[in-house]
């Protein structure tokens, strides 16, 4: 049986995976955040549900980022709120974003602590 590791590995040798993983990567990047946030701050995705007025299983998809739909900035700010922490997004001009900051020039969106 394939580890987890080996399976990535493999699949990622096809040109058309590839390309759908560094698409998807800002997404995943983005929701990890999310998912960092909640467990520094120890809450559960029912404790987090319960302050924003939804349900478990909507904070899960949120998570996810499988849902049917994009969650909206409203309920990324709520989601934010919940754990203490405001919702920042940034636009970064690709190729001045790079040669200035030493970034990747990619739009991030992050949660970060209030301080």
């Amino acid at each position: 049986m394939l580890t987890h590791k080996e399976l990535r590995a493999r699949a990622l040798e096809r040109a058309d995976v590839k390309d759908e993983y560094e698409r998807l990567g800002e997404e995943f990047a983005f929701l990890d955040e999310f998912l960092k946030a909640r467990a520094t701050a120890g809450i559960t995705q029912a404790e987090i549900a319960e302050r924003i007025g939804t349900t478990q299983s909507a904070i899960a998809r949120l998570e996810s980022g499988r849902g049917k739909h994009s969650p909206s900035l409203a309920t990324l700010q709520k989601y934010a709120n919940a754990l203490g922490c405001r919702l920042e997004l940034r636009l970064i001009n690709e190729t001045e974003g790079s040669k200035s900051e030493g970034r990747t020039g990619r739009s991030t969106g992050r949660a970060k602590a209030r301080q």
